[in-house]
C-alpha cells in the first residue's frame, strides 16, 4: 500500500509538472502570437522595404557635396573645390564624379541650376571665374572628407557627367563649347571631344551602353552619340529647351524634359524620332525612369519668380501623368533606387531632398542638405552597388 501511495504521488507530481510545462508553452505561444500581430500592425503585409543606401547631391550654391545615409537618416556635407552642378556615382568602383567651375573669389557657390540656357531665367549661375576652366573631380565615397582623388580639366562650362558601364571613361557636356568631352578615368587623360548641338546639358547612356543621348538646350535637339565610335550618329528635333533625358530600362524610349513648353517629349530609339509629347508641370528639368519600366518621374522646377514644387509621375503604358506629387520649392534633380521603391528629388530653393514612395506616390520623408542642391545620384548597398544617374 505504501509503495502504491508513493507511485501515485510520483505520478501526480509528473502530471503536475507536465501541466505546468504545457501551460508555459501555451503562454509562450500566445506571447509570440501577440508580438507577430503587433508586427503586422506596424508593418502590414506587402509593405515597402525601408530605404537603404546612399544619396549624394551637388550643392551648387554651397560649394559642397551632401551624402544621405538612408538607413540612419544622417546627412553629412563636405566642401569641395568647385561649385558642383552635377554628381554621378560610378557602380562597382566606390567613386563619385562631380563637375562644375571654380568659385570666384568674391562669390563662393553662385546660384546655378538647369533652369535656362544662359542660366539667367531662373536664378543664374552667380559670379564664377569661367577663365579658370571647369573641372571634373573624382571622390572616394569611403572618405569624402579627404577631398578629390583627382581634379581633371573638363572644358569651360561642364554641366553633367556620366560614366560608361566599366567605369573607365567619363563623358562630360561642355555647354560653352558645344561638345562632349571623353575622359579616361584611370589616368585623367582626354580621349576625345565630340561635337553636339547648341548648349549640350543633361546626358545619359542607353542601358546597353551603346549610345549616349544629350539634351541640347538652345537648338531644341537631342544628340545621339555612338559610344564606341565617339561621334555623333544622329540629331533629333524635340522641342523648346530640352534640359535632360531619361531612358526606359529596355532602351526603347527616351523621355526629354522640354523646359520652355512644360512638356516631356518621347523619343522612339528605333526610329530616332519624337513620337509624343506629355504635359507636365512648369519648367520641367530632370527625368528618370523606374527599373520596372512602369513610370517616369519628372521634376518641375518652375521659375525664380514663380517656383514650382512638384514631380509629375508619368505612366509609361498610357503616356499620361497619373499623379502630381508635391515636393519642395524648386524641384530639380531626380534619381531612383535600384529596387524601384523610392524616388529622390532635390529641391533647390528649400535646400532639401524629398524621398518619394513609389508604392504610395507621395513624399514620405525630407532631408536637409547643402545650399542649392542640383544634381543627385544614388548608391545601393546591395549586390548591384548603385545605379547610374
Amino acid at each position: 500500500m505504501r509503495n502504491n501511495r508513493r507511485n501515485n504521488t510520483a505520478a501526480l507530481a509528473i502530471e503536475s509538472r507536465s501541466g505546468i510545462t504545457r501551460r508555459t508553452a501555451l503562454l509562450a505561444l500566445m506571447a509570440a502570437a501577440a508580438v507577430a500581430a503587433a508586427a503586422l500592425l506596424i508593418r502590414p503585409a506587402g509593405a515597402e522595404p525601408a530605404a537603404s543606401g546612399f544619396v549624394y547631391t551637388a550643392d551648387e550654391q554651397g560649394g559642397s557635396i551632401s551624402r544621405i545615409d538612408l538607413s540612419t537618416g544622417k546627412v553629412d556635407t563636405f566642401p569641395v573645390t568647385i561649385t558642383p552642378h552635377n554628381v554621378q556615382f560610378v557602380p562597382g568602383t566606390g567613386r563619385l564624379l562631380a563637375v562644375g567651375v571654380p568659385p570666384s573669389a568674391d562669390d563662393h557657390g553662385g546660384g546655378g541650376n538647369d533652369q535656362s540656357a544662359d542660366h539667367s531665367k531662373m536664378g543664374g549661375m552667380g559670379e564664377m571665374d569661367m577663365d579658370a576652366g571647369g573641372k571634373l573631380i573624382v571622390l572616394d565615397t569611403a572618405n569624402l572628407a579627404a577631398g578629390p582623388l583627382a581634379s581633371i580639366p573638363a572644358g569651360a562650362h561642364p554641366a553633367h557627367v556620366i560614366a560608361d558601364p566599366d567605369g573607365k571613361r567619363a563623358f562630360v557636356t561642355d555647354s560653352e563649347h558645344n561638345i562632349v568631352s571623353v575622359i579616361n578615368l584611370e589616368n585623367g587623360a582626354a580621349i576625345a571631344t565630340i561635337p553636339t548641338g547648341d548648349y549640350p546639358h543633361g546626358l545619359r547612356m542607353s542601358p546597353d551602353g551603346k549610345f549616349i543621348y544629350v539634351a541640347n538646350v538652345k537648338d531644341g535637339t537631342v544628340s545621339v552619340i555612338d559610344a564606341a565610335k565617339l561621334q555623333e550618329a544622329a540629331r533629333i528635333k524635340v522641342g523648346k529647351a530640352p534640359v535632360q533625358v531619361g531612358f526606359t530600362p529596355d532602351g526603347s524610349r527616351v523621355y526629354v524634359s522640354l523646359r520652355d513648353e512644360n512638356k516631356v517629349a518621347v523619343i522612339d530609339t528605333a526610329t530616332r524620332k519624337a513620337i509624343a509629347r506629355i504635359n507636365v508641370g512648369r519648367s520641367p528639368i530632370q527625368v528618370y525612369g523606374t527599373p520596372d519600366g512602369r513610370f517616369v518621374y519628372v521634376a518641375n522646377q518652375g521659375t525664380k519668380a514663380q517656383p514650382d514644387q512638384t514631380v509629375s509621375a508619368i505612366d509609361v503604358a498610357s503616356g499620361k501623368v497619373i499623379k502630381t506629387i508635391r515636393t519642395g520649392l524648386g524641384a530639380h534633380g531626380v534619381a531612383v533606387s535600384n529596387d524601384g521603391a523610392f524616388v529622390f528629388v532635390t529641391n533647390i530653393i528649400d535646400g532639401t531632398v524629398s524621398l518619394i514612395s513609389i508604392k504610395n506616390q507621395s513624399v514620405v520623408k525630407s532631408y536637409a542638405v547643402g545650399k542649392g542642391p542640383n544634381g543627385i545620384t544614388f548608391q545601393s548597398t546591395g549586390p548591384t552597388l548603385g545605379v547610374a544617374d
